[in-house]
């Protein structure tokens, strides 16, 4: 794994700025640490926040957008990546990542974290996945989980995989701790 973050988030426009902010920080911390930043490539949403951070903080940031989304890609990504489908695109982003970092985000980012989790429970994926938790919005997320292990529907181990930090300092801890 490399210095290489994932990072999934919305791509709607009009949402609270809270999430907004705290996906600068984020990323204007990864970016101050050296980390590359891996996305979905696109302008819209808090994806474009994603965007113009990276490129005001100076960072690495690649972009992986499946065709039938062209023209929605950021303008100045420092690479692109085109895939087929969207299976493929969650797979590029992913690879040779040290983390994978929801942030608060729809279905597709809920779709990208559970795949993730699924993946790094079967020891297919390797570095920690992360759902920030600003002001609480993955709560609902972390309370189904616990039920599954409550009714024995997910191993408690395999639950833990899940992390939900509830600051930047928190996700940073957890991307710079040895694994």
């Amino acid at each position: 794994m490399d210095r290489r973050v994932a990072i999934f988030c919305s791509s709607c426009e009009g949402i609270d700025s809270r999430y907004n902010v705290a996906a600068r920080d984020l990323v204007a911390a990864l970016c101050a640490k050296g980390y590359v930043i891996v996305s979905g490539g696109s302008y819209r949403g808090m994806m474009g926040v994603v965007s113009d951070t990276v490129r005001a903080s100076g960072g690495f940031h690649e972009g992986v957008i499946p065709r039938f989304m062209a023209g929605w890609e950021y303008p100045s990504l420092d690479s692109l990546v085109w895939t087929d489908t969207m299976a493929h695109r969650k797979e590029l982003i992913r690879k040779d990542t040290c983390a994978v970092v929801a942030l608060p985000g729809g279905i597709g980012t809920l779709d990208e974290f559970i795949e993730t989790h699924v993946l790094a429970k079967l020891g297919r994926y390797e570095g920690r996945v992360i759902a920030f938790n600003v002001d609480g919005f993955y709560d609902p997320l972390k309370a189904l989980l616990d039920h599954y292990v409550e009714k024995r529907m997910m191993h408690q181990a395999d639950r833990d995989l899940a992390l939900f930090p509830e600051s930047v300092d928190q996700v940073m801890d957890l991307i710079d701790a040895e694994r």
